[in-house]
């Protein structure tokens, strides 16, 4: 299971959102900046409405609502927003939130904190089954058009964070089976889309919020369903 991480469907996803951002990259050079900005405001108007979408999957929003809090919490507290631009910087070889590293952080996160990067990757691990991440490689790869002709080079970075993070949940996919019943995604699935929702209000420019700092709520709502349940509640 070692070499797991390489599956094709991963290598797939992978090389689509580098194929969209180097095709979204081209595209950036011929669209007009009135028309980029008519872009941005369609595309945070669907990511908002992706969230809002995922959100209601909820089961229980008191779940949700703790998850979000400690998740924020800790994230603020070790500055993860902070550490991902930091690297993203390294990477661009330059210094604050430029557009490379908003186009690497919010696309990160739009294409791995939906159920299916978790389902996908756990079915790829568990039955071989690669159906679900390859759909998500098309739509990623589409996705990735439109974000990369509006952020730029930061995007094709995102493709690294996509092949690390769902090589890993094939590697330990029987570990995490768990998470594709329903008890423990439909309030994983509820957090994604709240953090999606916040993607898009930060596209909107309605408010700037650093989203990377809820990544740790993904971890905190599946601690906190687990308790649920042992509980009985």
């Amino acid at each position: 299971m070692r070499t797991a991480v390489f599956h094709y469907a991963v290598l797939v996803n992978t090389f689509a959102v580098l194929a969209g951002s180097l095709a979204g990259m081209l595209l950036k050079k011929n669209i007009a900046e009135r028309y980029r900005e008519i872009l941005f405001i369609a595309v945070g108007l669907l990511t908002l409405g992706i969230g809002t979408k995922m959100a209601l999957e909820t089961d229980e929003f008191l779940v949700v609502l703790g998850s979000l809090a400690v998740g924020g919490l800790i994230g603020e507290w070790l500055d993860i927003e902070g550490k991902l631009g930091r690297f993203a910087n390294f990477v661009e070889r330059s210094q604050g939130e430029t557009l490379f590293v908003r186009g690497f952080i919010n696309a990160s996160v739009l294409f791995l904190v939906g159920p299916m990067t978790i389902i996908g990757s756990v079915n790829i691990g568990t039955t071989g089954n690669a159906d679900l991440i390859l759909i998500k490689s098309l739509m990623d790869g589409i996705s990735s058009v439109v974000l990369a002709s509006l952020y730029g080079m930061g995007v094709t970075l995102s493709a690294a964070s996509v092949f690390v993070v769902q090589g890993l949940l094939v590697v330990f996919a029987k570990q995490l089976s768990f998470l594709s019943l329903p008890a423990f995604l439909n309030d994983f699935t509820g957090v994604g889309g709240l953090m999606i929702l916040g993607i898009g209000i930060r596209m909107l420019k309605l408010r700037e919020l650093k989203m990377g700092n809820f990544l740790p709520a993904l971890i905190a709502v599946v601690f906190l369903d687990w308790l649920k349940i042992s509980l009985g509640g």
